[in-house]
């Protein structure tokens, strides 16, 4: 039986748990780069921080996907950066020594919020992932299903997320699936294709 539910700050195991989905769902991208340390900080800052959480799907009690949101990113980020300034520090030390062009793409990520502020309120599904063997099960939807049943969609416009254009096929089929149109296309300072969809109550 799949329970789902939302997860608070002081539940570190299952924020551990978080981590380790995150790991092994996105291998490669730069936040997985920043490493275990640096994801920990982050997901108890969305499970801490108001209009933000993390809903996790559990089977027998044991996290197997999560989904983090936001309905206030860039004060997010700022809450973030205020409240565990120096362990976020060290940790972006160690990635800058492992690889010194992450420092700018760590600035870029954390001044994109503020940048890219609209008139409406929305909420930012910011991260989903699932474990590999649970990945037929439907956990995914579910997710996003809890996730539209808890916004209000009469104070917020719409949920909207952003996923790779190139080789993504799979992504954004089950983003389409799940009531999410293609807004528009748009090239990060990578030169790294991305589409944002968007899912209005």
């Amino acid at each position: 039986m799949m329970q789902i539910r939302q997860v608070e700050h002081t539940e570190k195991d299952t924020i551990n748990d978080i981590v380790f989905i995150h790991l092994k769902t996105f291998t490669g991208f730069f936040l997985t780069f920043m490493g275990q340390g640096f994801l920990n900080l982050m997901y108890r800052s969305y499970a801490e921080y108001k209009d933000s959480g993390i809903i996790v799907a559990f089977e027998e009690e044991k996290p197997v996907g999560f989904l983090a949101y936001s309905g206030d990113l860039s004060g997010l980020y700022k809450y973030m950066i205020k409240k565990r300034l120096i362990p976020f520090g060290w940790y972006s030390l160690g990635a800058f020594f492992r690889k010194p062009t992450v420092f700018m793409r760590l600035i870029r990520a954390l001044l994109k919020p503020g940048e890219t502020k609209r008139n409406e309120k929305y909420v930012e599904l910011a991260s989903i992932g699932v474990l590999p063997n649970v990945k037929s099960k439907g956990v995914g939807s579910q997710l996003i299903d809890a996730l539209k049943a808890q916004v209000d969609f009469s104070e917020y416009a719409y949920i909207t997320l952003e996923t790779d254009a190139v080789n993504n096929e799979g992504a954004n089929y089950f983003y389409k699936k799940n009531g999410f149109v293609l807004e528009r296309e748009f090239e990060t300072n990578e030169g790294r294709k991305m589409f944002e969809y968007r899912y209005r109550g």
